[in-house]
């Protein structure tokens, strides 16, 4: 995730910024050619793509913060973040794809950089191809397993993550639930969080907070590039030329990126992306088929979704939108829900003297995408003031995006009602708000706008 940074400051510049304020900027970044003699690249789509790896780079960092950041061990020269970042071709949307690390990977035929030997095509983790071949070996993995051409390669270090975020003035986080891991140190209460560059550092790498291990990183990773990303366009740092480049000249001191990443690139995407907020970029992690894929001499492996997989990068070549789009202006945006309206059975009574509102209800809920019965009954006899949704614990999920779109509605759980949910219309009934189910447009992966993981 430290090479978030470089990216949010550089290329996702929304201020009017004149090239006196960029020229020199890049004399900073250290040149790496990872195209030199590639064959039988992908074709290019539309929109470009930047490969941002995020390396430790543990022996740039003073003992002192070593040992207060919980930075133990030698510096494994790997990459320990992996993200394509697409830049649409109308420069409004910025789509980040992480790829897990220890992603099953077939290695190209190459020459180890270390050793010197050559070696044939062969099953690895994915940041294997970065120790084996650098940033080189690891473009060509990359592209022979998503099929999308890469146009430009930025590596980023631990030094500069830290520095970069300490430079914007910190950004802040909202956790729903406490988050501890002793082996980063990291230990944030439930509540928003102010996180300087040493804490920003200990939440992207944490790995011990709960049981998704390195999907749950990848998502804290991806809801920190959109607070950084928030914090970059709405505190001021785009919109003064001295406060962007002193941000700037921080973020780029310790990057390596391709020859081809220059002045014009940056100032051609910082005019284009006048106006970018949170909303305009979007996360989604490579759907997985397998979390633990055994391979021999290699160990657990994680298995991408083939199919599912195929569909992401193919919206990516052809520059559609992996999110679902805010809504347009004219009515309420439609609340997200976890589990899509048509999949949930609903029974619907009425639990007030209103004739014919049971009717009205099931019908707005069936327009909103709900499975109903269509055959509403009167409720108990007994009048109710606030609307009921009444449900089987199993189907809790179910019963929380069919409560979103009764606002106000209270929550029963029925052991044994199983999986049609019951509805009783209270005096409270204001209408059915809309839902729509929180997925990707090709309903085969699942993506976030920025605006939907920041702290409201």
């Amino acid at each position: 995730m430290r090479m978030a940074t470089t990216l949010s400051v550089v290329v996702l510049a929304a201020g009017g910024i004149g090239h006196a304020v960029v020229t020199g900027l890049d004399t900073g970044i250290t040149r790496v050619d990872p195209f030199k003699d590639m064959k039988n690249r992908p074709q290019a789509g539309n929109g470009m793509n930047v490969l941002l790896v995020g390396t430790d780079g543990r022996d740039r960092i003073t003992p002192e913060e070593r040992a207060k950041y919980r930075l133990g061990g030698a510096p494994c020269h790997c990459t320990d973040t992996v993200m394509i970042v697409h830049i649409s071709e109308d420069r409004e949307r910025a789509s980040v794809v992480s790829l897990p690390r220890d992603s099953y990977a077939e290695m190209p035929e190459h020459t180890d950089l270390t050793t010197g030997r050559h070696h044939h095509a062969h099953p690895v983790k994915l940041n294997a191809a970065y120790a084996e071949g650098g940033p080189g070996l690891t473009v060509r993995t990359v592209e022979s397993m998503t099929g999308v051409k890469i146009d430009h390669y930025l590596e980023v270090d631990f030094t500069s993550f830290m520095k970069t975020v300490d430079a914007v003035g910190g950004v802040q986080i909202c956790t729903a639930k406490p988050m501890k891991d002793t082996y980063t140190g990291l230990d944030l209460p439930a509540g928003p969080h102010e996180l300087d560059g040493g804490q920003a550092l200990q939440y992207v790498r944490s790995r011990h907070v709960d049981g998704a291990a390195d999907l749950g990183r990848m998502q804290r990773q991806q809801k920190f590039l959109a607070a950084l990303i928030d914090r970059l366009t709405s505190g001021g740092v785009l919109l003064n030329p001295v406060r962007f480049r002193e941000v700037a000249t921080t973020a780029l001191s310790s990057v390596r990126a391709d020859q081809g990443f220059g002045t014009d690139q940056m100032l051609a995407l910082s005019k284009a992306m006048r106006g970018f907020t949170p909303a305009s970029s979007e996360f989604v992690s490579v759907p997985i088929g397998d979390m633990s894929f055994p391979v021999k001499g290699i160990g657990s492996t994680v298995k991408w979704d083939a199919n599912k997989a195929q569909k992401l990068f193919e919206s990516l070549r052809e520059d559609r939108p992996l999110a679902p789009q805010p809504a347009a202006a004219k009515g309420p945006r439609p609340v997200d829900v976890g589990v899509a309206p048509k999949t949930i059975r609903v029974q619907v009574y009425n639990g007030t003297r209103t004739d014919g509102l049971g009717g009205r209800v099931d019908a707005a809920l069936r327009a909103s995408g709900f499975d109903t019965t269509r055959e509403p009954r009167t409720g108990s006899g007994q009048e109710r003031g606030r609307t009921l949704v009444e449900f089987d614990p199993r189907w809790d999920r179910s019963a929380r995006s069919l409560a979103a779109a009764l606002p106000g509605a209270e929550l029963r759980p029925v052991p044994g009602q199983g999986g049609t949910l019951r509805v009783t219309v209270g005096a409270d009934y204001k209408g059915v708000a809309a839902v729509r189910a929180r997925e990707a447009q090709s309903g085969q992966f699942e993506a976030v706008r920025g605006d939907q993981v920041v702290c409201p």
